[in-house]
């Protein structure tokens, strides 16, 4: 290998290392999270649940829902399959953050809501089974 080829491997090398986005580069996640350790590295899927699950909303709508599945109440269980629909929806397709969010998610102190909103999936689906009135349904079959 040439002399200048090797310089111009190093240089590409340098400006793609600096092109990189780094932790300290756009601080983003001093506002976004700011107990996140860029040393611990990227959030991952567990990470950004529990983050979300630890919001005021969050805690809120398991409350909501702990309430209707020990009254079995169908409809306090159907407002709080509404309201963890729409937390998950606002999460997923609201429109606020734009390119702080994407810059954090560069970053890697957020990570993807899929666990969460899986999570949040599977809680609807029980709470929905477990609320809905009991008539016609028998557990012996009548011939």
């Amino acid at each position: 290998m040439t002399p200048t080829r090797a310089l111009g491997r190093a240089v590409a090398a340098l400006a793609l290392c600096i092109a990189l986005p780094g932790p300290a580069l756009a601080a983003t996640c001093d506002t976004l999270r700011p107990l996140w350790d860029p040393t611990g590295g990227p959030a991952n899927a567990l990470d950004e649940a529990l983050h979300m699950a630890a919001s005021p909303v969050s805690l809120v709508l398991l409350l909501v829902t702990a309430l209707a599945v020990r009254l079995r109440n169908q409809w306090v269980g159907l407002a709080a399959v509404c309201g963890w629909s729409i937390l998950a929806s606002l999460r997923v397709f609201a429109p606020g953050g734009g390119e702080t969010t994407q810059m954090a998610a560069t970053e890697g102190c957020i990570a993807s809501p899929a666990l969460f909103i899986a999570v949040v999936a599977a809680i609807c689906v029980a709470t929905i089974l477990y609320t809905a009135p009991s008539q016609g349904r028998t557990t012996d079959q009548e011939k």
